[in-house]
């Protein structure tokens, strides 16, 4: 029977997987930076935690892989993490409530179900949040720190969107559409249909002009939003709506002022249902990279009192498709002895070990067959009465002679150096 992996999901190749560890250690040290501690979640939870009222929409319930729990005499249902942000909250709210605010990062998987198997059932994130803090300037932060991982990653030409799950919500409510049909059409919207905007535009013609420049318009200031909104106010006399446009422009203007440029489309607010305020998307070639947005209701949805957060998450499996080029740089050598005897072998370990420990990767030989992608190679000839240690640079051909394994790392390290001062 011919094996294969399963639908929907992939292998990660040793060069797939330097990739990956590059991407972890570049947003583990952005994130460290900025002061954030790394947490990780179970893969298992339990279902009720992401059925509670307002936390994903129907759409994202309908994809998440569930299955009973069972101990021999009744059982929970659980599910396999759709999404890190729910698992995070939870985490907060069992062991770090006390914390305001928390900051917290993790790297990890979520799953959601794809019938066709052709799209990714599994994908990976790097997520962020921030708990306990309504600070319109905590929204600004995390964007920035979403951009300066894509940066250190050396991805560039990323496109900012912004929206306000506040401003649509209010908008919503001054439609006179029903509470279920509100919550209905706000849910179709996070999911991303774009039909959704020209039915709530046409089914109200006395509003057509400002709805229309609501969901159809896009901007790219602070100034932008200030028109929109006193557009809006002269037909709304709505303090929700008021708030929430005072929100996003106080964090497009935070966003102005460090240099930061990005697009005001308010069409462009998918995400979760949790969403209370500011929605971003990071793109690259039309392909989204990431995103994020506040939520201020989720931790109250979940029991956890008045806690204000928000956060982000890149995605993994898109960033590895824009720096395949990387490569670790970090010198490889293979350590080899002319005989398989005891103190050649000995010999083989001793030396590989002394220059891991300054920073070379070293590899023992342990049977390779043809040419290796090892920069350089010790040849340990051990026939005579001392030792001689042959160091082979593998692109020249060039070969130095040690009577040590501190030889050898001292040839090294000059070789090393003539290479940098050359360059």
């Amino acid at each position: 029977m011919k094996t294969q992996r399963c639908k929907g999901s992939r292998d990660l190749l040793p060069e797939d997987m330097a990739a990956f560890r590059h991407i972890e250690g570049v947003f583990r040290s952005c994130c460290l930076g900025w002061g954030y501690r790394e947490i990780r979640t179970p893969t298992i939870e339990y279902l009720h935690l992401f059925t509670s009222t307002g936390t994903l929409t129907p759409s994202m319930l309908s994809r998440v892989y569930s299955f009973l729990d069972w101990d021999g005499w009744s059982g929970e249902r659980v599910v396999l993490r759709p999404e890190g942000t729910i698992p995070a909250a939870r985490l907060y709210m069992e062991n770090l409530s006390q914390i305001r605010p928390a900051k917290l990062f993790y790297v990890q998987n979520v799953f959601s179900f794809e019938e066709t198997g052709k799209e990714s059932r599994e994908r990976w994130q790097c997520g962020a949040e921030i708990m306990g803090s309504a600070r319109p300037m905590a929204d600004v932060e995390l964007i920035l720190l979403a951009l300066e991982t894509l940066s250190r990653l050396g991805i560039t030409g990323v496109k900012l969107h912004l929206s306000h799950a506040g401003l649509i919500r209010a908008l919503l409510n001054e439609t006179g559409l029903t509470p279920t049909d509100q919550v209905d059409v706000f849910d179709r919207i996070l999911d991303g249909d774009t039909e959704v905007f020209g039915n709530v535009i046409g089914a109200h013609a006395q509003l057509r002009d400002t709805l229309s420049q609501v969901f159809n318009g896009k901007g790219r200031s602070a100034g932008f939003l200030q028109n929109l909104k006193a557009s809006l106010l002269k037909n709304f006399a709505s303090p929700g709506l008021e708030a929430s446009m005072e929100d996003f422009i106080t964090i497009c203007q935070g966003l102005s002022e460090l240099g930061c440029e990005y697009e005001v489309d308010i069409a462009s607010g998918r995400g979760f249902e949790y969403y209370t305020g500011v929605i971003f998307r990071l793109f690259l070639d039309g392909e989204k990279m990431g995103g994020g947005g506040r939520y201020n209701d989720l931790i109250p949805l979940l029991g956890g009192g008045e806690v204000s957060a928000s956060g982000f998450a890149l995605d993994v499996d898109r960033l590895l498709g824009f720096i395949d080029s990387w490569q670790d740089n970090t010198a490889r050598v293979l350590v080899r002895s002319d005989t398989e005897t005891t103190s050649g072998q000995r010999l083989s370990f001793e030396t590989a070990s002394l220059l891991r420990r300054d920073g070379y990767i070293a590899e023992v030989d342990q049977g390779y067959a043809g040419p290796t992608d090892h920069g350089w190679a010790v040849s340990i000839q051990v026939a005579g009465e001392r030792p001689v240690f042959l160091l082979t640079d593998q692109t020249s051909g060039a070969t130095v002679e040690a009577d040590s394994p501190a030889g050898v790392l001292e040839a090294l390290r000059a070789a090393d150096a003539g290479k940098a001062s050359s360059t």
